[in-house]
């Protein structure tokens, strides 16, 4: 009796969702995104106010006027997610995002894990994002508002904030409200709020190259000294490195894209839009592409810009494109820039908190969550009770918390969830057409049972035993995906991906060892790769499902698995603090 109930509480775990919409092909949520809309949301929560700072802080200590190869190489490495992303919208245009894509591919289980991980991150970031909003306020207001609050509300707990923060507990309310009116009213403020943005940034990228000096790119010993001498806060300036375009290095390009990557995070949140959008397969996929497109034009420009308009070595890491202004003598246009930044966190807010009650949503349809948290109001259609919740939980966040130090375990739910849905896209591709019908079933196992016969037949010469199952494997007889094949492909990606992780936890804990040559960790990683390889060219072989999609990630196996490698690298970087409480939080769901 033991036995059987475990085994039942096991086939519940690895359960899997049927490949369809929820509910037929009508929505319980308002169809009302356009193309436009979508593209304005991940536009928006991807362009945050960090296109504002972090240009200047990896162009001063890490890559130089190198920043704009950063922001390139991030761009490219996002899209390998963007595209996997792209594809399962396509496929199954529902709300869920990486949450839905994990229950359909890998089970129960692995699905509860990611949609968890995925509210921790969106009421982290959204909290996050108010506390900005209300530092960036403060800062305007010469700090009077933070002092007033630190006068009369002091916290002396530990991990605390130094004082409730009433302002951002009120803008994240005051959001949750906007977003309880209708998704195609939170489309419209964010679309304003994006289009602010983006008229600011092009000012900048054009000032830049006004006043801009290619001098800049091409900066030496002599200019830092002649820089050095004629500072009175010499302490402020950054290192020279070589100097040149490249001055710290392919080893600083490679360190600034991996903080750059971050920079693209917030697309996923378009895929949670997949029971709202007026033509889902079409819209998802071209929202997710444009809207990375832009997102890098942007940050391409204005580091370019920067860099042209400042040395880099002097660029003000806290500020710095008002400084940059000041620097070329067009001081009042640092408050163009201050406005783009509150536009910026706007948007980015919004961004943060839309696609959290739609995750929840999910979870509560599937039974995960309490079923209550998925009703959908009868005139506003929006699932009101997930996004109360969710938006009270990201206010009293944002209220109490300092949430500087959780800013890591945010990145590791979007990493974890970028990974599965690389997986997934991997693992679904290969699979037979679910709506195969009886006719197209018994013609497929009427297909596989004839070489079982051929093979039963020569299975009495013992050497070729190994061979055939080889071969099988390497040259599949059926040009169409069988249950067969589906398994060897799901088989084949679950050890790639413990395969990887053992690789990326080298690489990222013992870097020195194996590019020193040890031994041990460099035959370690090489027989690695050969099983690496191995696997993905069996991967490879087997026949692909040929059902037609408005997008599909193309080069399968090699770009999602290069995706995986990518989120699995940056995950192993994460320190042992970090994973402990990603721990923590998973302990509080069960």
């Amino acid at each position: 009796m033991l036995c059987q109930y475990v085994r039942q509480f096991g086939q519940k775990l690895v359960r899997r969702r049927p490949l369809e919409t929820r509910g037929g092909s009508e929505s319980r949520l308002a169809r009302c995104l356009s193309t436009l809309d979508l593209v304005a949301l991940g536009v928006g929560s991807t362009l945050g106010a960090g296109v504002y700072i972090l240009a200047g802080a990896v162009a001063k200590d890490k890559a130089g006027p190198a920043i704009v190869i950063c922001f390139l190489v991030a761009a490219l490495t996002s899209v390998l997610s963007g595209l996997c992303y792209a594809e399962f919208g396509a496929r199954v245009p529902c709300s869920g995002s990486s949450y839905l894509y994990s229950y359909v591919t890998v089970g129960q289980l692995c699905a509860f894990i990611t949609g968890w991980t995925l509210i921790l991150s969106y009421v982290i970031g959204s909290a996050s994002v108010a506390r900005a909003w209300s530092s960036a306020i403060n800062s305007v207001t010469g700090n009077h508002i933070s002092r007033g609050l630190q006068e009369s509300f002091s916290l002396h707990v530990p991990h605390l904030a130094q004082y409730p923060d009433f302002f951002s507990l009120g803008l994240v309310l005051l959001l949750t409200g906007i977003l309880v009116l209708g998704a195609s009213e939170s489309a419209l403020v964010t679309k304003i709020f994006t289009g602010m943005n983006l008229l600011v940034l092009s000012f900048v990228f054009l000032s830049g190259f006004i006043k801009g000096d290619m001098h800049y790119w091409q900066l030496t010993q002599q200019d830092y000294e002649m820089a050095k001498s004629g500072s009175n806060d010499t302490y402020s300036l950054g290192p020279l490195g070589s100097g040149g375009f490249v001055p710290f290095g392919f080893d600083g390009v490679l360190r600034g894209a991996a903080t750059c990557f971050y920079a693209f995070v917030g697309f996923d949140c378009i895929a949670t839009a997949g029971e709202e959008a007026l033509n889902p397969q079409r819209s998802i996929p071209l929202g997710i592409v444009f809207s990375l497109l832009i997102c890098f034009l942007a940050y391409f420009g204005v580091s370019a810009a920067l860099t042209l308009m400042v040395p880099y070595y002097e660029i003000h890491s806290d500020s710095p494109l008002p400084q940059a202004f000041l620097y070329v003598g067009w001081g009042p246009a640092r408050y163009v820039v201050a406005a783009g930044t509150l536009c910026a966190l706007s948007s980015s807010l919004l961004g943060a908190m839309f696609p959290m009650p739609r995750v929840i949503y999910a979870m509560a349809e599937d039974g995960l969550l309490f079923r209550r948290l998925a009703w959908v109001h009868a005139r506003t259609r929006t699932p009101i009770i997930a996004t109360i919740v969710s938006g009270t939980l990201a206010a009293f966040m944002a209220l109490l918390f300092e949430l500087s130090d959780l800013v890591d375990l945010m990145s590791i739910g979007t990493l974890l969830a970028y990974s599965l849905v690389a997986f997934s896209v991997l693992v679904l591709r290969y699979q037979p057409d679910q709506n195969l019908s009886k006719d197209e079933k018994t013609e497929v196992e009427i297909t596989e049972a004839k070489p079982e016969r051929e093979v039963s037949s020569l299975a009495s010469v013992p050497e070729a035993g190994t061979s055939k199952t080889l071969k099988s494997l390497c040259n599949p007889i059926n040009t169409i995906p069988t249950r067969k094949s589906g398994q060897t492909v799901y088989g084949c990606a679950l050890l790639l991906a413990l395969l990887l992780t053992v690789l990326c936890l080298i690489l990222a804990q013992w870097p020195s060892h194996l590019f020193s040559g040890d031994p041990l960790y460099t035959t370690s990683a090489g027989l690695l790769l050969l099983l690496i390889l191995g696997i993905t060219f069996i991967i490879w072989r087997q026949p692909q499902n040929q059902t037609p999609l408005h997008f599909k990630v193309p080069a399968l196996p090699v770009l999602p698995l290069m995706s995986i490698f990518v989120n699995t690298y940056l995950m192993m970087q994460m320190t042992t603090r970090t994973w402990a409480q990603f721990g923590i939080w998973m302990v509080i769901g069960k």
